[in-house]
């Protein structure tokens, strides 16, 4: 190689490091070809647009964390399998336990509502019979969770009640007890015996000595007419003094002594006090010049002040009465600063016609008794009325109508149906309590209350007009939390009837905390067979035993189901045995005609449930045929399974084709699909409950 001549490393450096390559928008001249189509790649995506690849990454990540639920549906759709499909658009439908409204064909939708998994039913059924009118939803809860959220329960009874009204006044002069005296002729005043504002005084008792010498000429005519023994005129004079203010006794003083009197003796008309005193002695006065106001405090009003709400309370035919005699209105009690401990009773005699614009109130009027004078006017006083509930319209009108729960007996003595105040959930469209159905199953009741009132020991009750009757059971303690229950936990969908806790069979979802609170199943049954009417639950007590499971008693199960078959009733333990029941119609008034004339010869109820039957080698033929439409790796769990895992005496294919469920990724067999939501309730109980009757199986077997 020529010492002179460049190498092509050289050459090729020198040719990207020319001093006229100014840089800029433009590859280097050299470049030709592929080289030229690399240097503007590496120019525009590799070197100059490292910051816009970065925000662009940044963009990609916002767009699909604020539409990853549109790109799930998407995925969903695209990767569901064509059995989902096919399920959806077939027999099957889903809907939401908490919202019936809500039914999708898509196993894997949620409700829109409260996102709550769906539950699976066939097509035109529902999970259960339709809430009763009132009823606004229904809840169950296991023992562990009553206990857990401390529910306590009263029956609704009649209690004595009473509408409170509290309202602060001032006390006045009663003003039927107010007198003024005044100067009935002219003259001076040349005595006063009274002389001190305040001064108690007694009806009768001499004011004041008033000089007039117009009263000369009238007590002279009275003298002349005695003299001259003129009856005629004798009355007339004596009727002019009597009117000039001159007592009876005094004219017969100047009749009697034949000497006229020139002064006038002013007496109080009244016992009261001396509150205004308008002369001096040697003072002029004037015909009709007041002279003392004396006031009346044996009895005072009370002026107070009532909002407008609590009128309707108050009767509407007050009006003010002048007669003092007998009782004038609603009795009240009043308490002063003065003497707290010591009540003041009274009557509301007056309503004010018009209510205060600026204070919404209006003005009422009390009048009460005032021993000792120990309600001063000018103090202030808190009275308190305690109205009967048959002195409210509302009540009364109630009472008329015989769909309500006011009752006009009870009324008359003051009772009415009340809840306590701890009872009442407000929606703000509407009231509900929860009424327990059953022990562990509450109903959310729509009632229709009446104002607040209060009960024994100032307990705050609310009476019930309509939507509860005597002898319901109502939650007081923990009806909150019943209620959050029914709203706000989607999970809460595995206690309610129909509802499940996943939308798919198997389990897997949040297992519950474990119940180790026993259910009491007397108590269950007995509320249960209470729910039906007196005839129908004495058939049922008559009967006691399910005709389709010969081993479970009426009422274990919830309210027993009625049938009338061929024109007698029949009772089932569940709507599972309708179908059973109704595919043997002979067959089954056959077993309940047994199981009567059983009960009747031994009419004493069991102490414990009745005794398991003893089991059988082989199945019998029915159960062998139901078991046979399983395919061949079910029928065989099925068989070392033997009975149902909720309904333990509940052979399986007694009751159709087995329900077959998928339980914490174990398979799980049940007599019907009834018993699918207790059974996903606890997952835990109903694994150790199948491996127990497995067990049981197997020595059976041996």
């Amino acid at each position: 190689m020529p010492v002179n001549q460049p190498s092509n490393l050289e050459s090729r450096g020198n040719e990207f490091s020319r001093p006229d390559d100014e840089g800029g928008l433009r590859a280097p001249p050299g470049l030709k070809g592929w080289r030229k189509a690399w240097w503007w790649f590496d120019f525009i995506i590799l070197v100059k647009l490292a910051r816009l690849r970065f925000i662009a990454i940044l963009a990609v990540i916002g767009v699909v964390i604020t539409q990853w639920d549109l790109l799930v549906a998407h995925y969903e759709r695209w990767t569901r399998p064509a059995a989902d499909t096919a399920a959806g658009s077939g027999e099957f439908e889903w809907f939401c336990p908490m919202h019936p409204a809500v039914v999708r064909d898509n196993a894997k939708d949620k409700c829109p509502v409260c996102f709550m998994p769906l539950s699976k039913r066939k097509k035109g059924e529902t999970s259960e019979e339709a809430l009763p009118a009132g009823v606004v939803n229904r809840v169950q809860l296991s023992p562990y969770r009553v206990v857990l959220a401390g529910v306590q329960t009263v029956k609704v009874d009649f209690v004595p009640l009473t509408r409170e009204i509290t309202a602060v006044g001032y006390v006045e002069f009663n003003e039927r007890g107010l007198r003024n005296v005044s100067a009935r002729v002219k003259g001076r005043i040349d005595a006063l015996y009274v002389n001190e504002t305040g001064q108690m005084v007694d009806a009768g008792d001499e004011l004041a000595s008033l000089y007039s010498p117009e009263l000369l000429v009238t007590v002279g005519n009275l003298v002349e007419a005695r003299r001259s023994n003129s009856m005629a005129l004798l009355n007339s004079a004596r009727t002019r003094l009597q009117l000039l203010g001159i007592s009876d006794d005094q004219i017969d003083d100047i009749v009697k002594t034949g000497k006229a009197n020139t002064h006038l003796k002013i007496r109080t008309p009244i016992t009261g006090h001396i509150i205004k005193k308008y002369v001096r002695e040697g003072q002029y006065v004037d015909e009709g010049t007041p002279l003392y106001d004396v006031a009346d405090l044996s009895s005072v009003w009370i002026e107070a002040q009532v909002y407008e709400d609590d009128l309707v309370f108050l009767p509407t035919d007050q009006a003010h009465k002048h007669e003092k005699s007998g009782p004038v209105g609603l009795p009240v009690t009043a308490t002063t600063r003065m003497f707290p401990n010591e009540p003041f009773h009274g009557n509301l005699t007056f309503i004010y016609p018009h209510v205060d614009q600026s204070t919404r109130t209006a003005r009422v009027r009390f009048e009460l008794e005032n021993p000792g004078h120990k309600l001063r006017p000018g103090s202030t006083a808190t009275v308190t009325l305690n109205i009967a509930p048959k002195d409210i319209g509302l009540f009364t009108r109630a009472a008329a109508d015989p769909a309500s729960a006011v009752k006009q007996d009870q009324l008359d003595l003051g009772l009415m149906l009340a809840l306590p105040e701890s009872s009442i959930i407000d929606t703000g469209t509407e009231t509900i309590a929860y009424r327990q159905a059953l022990p562990g199953v509450f109903e959310g009741v729509r009632v229709e209350l009446g104002p607040k009132m209060s009960g024994p020991e100032r307990v705050v009750y609310y009476p019930v007009l309509r939507g509860l009757a005597p002898g319901d059971e109502v939650v007081t303690a923990g009806s909150f939390l019943v209620d959050a229950e029914t709203r706000l936990n989607p999970a809460a969908g595995s206690i309610y009837f129909g509802g499940s806790s996943s939308s798919k069979s198997g389990g897997g979802g949040v297992t519950p905390a474990r119940p180790s609170t026993p259910e009491d199943e007397s108590a269950k049954q007995n509320a249960a067979l209470a729910s039906l009417g007196p005839a129908d639950r004495a058939r049922a007590e008559a009967q006691r035993f399910c005709p389709v499971l010969s081993d479970n008693e009426l009422g274990s199960m919830g309210v027993p189901i009625k049938l009338i078959i061929e024109g007698e009733p029949v009772f089932l333990c569940c709507r599972g045995c309708r179908k059973g029941a109704l595919a043997s119609a002979q067959e089954t008034l056959a077993k309940v005609r047994k199981l009567k004339e059983a009960n009747a010869a031994s009419p004493q109820k069991p102490t414990g449930p009745p005794a398991a039957a003893p089991l059988a080698a082989d199945p019998d033929a029915k159960v062998k045929k139901t078991l046979a439409k399983l395919p061949a790796a079910d029928r065989s769990l099925a068989e070392a399974q033997r009975f149902c895992a909720v309904l333990s005496k509940s052979r399986l294919g007694s009751m159709g084709v087995p329900v077959k469920i998928m339980v914490d990724g174990k398979p799980v067999f049940l007599c019907c699909d009834d018993c699918r939501d207790e059974a996903l309730a606890n997952p835990q109980e109903t694994i150790r409950k199948v491996e127990k009757l497995k067990s049981a199986g197997g020595t059976a077997r041996n």
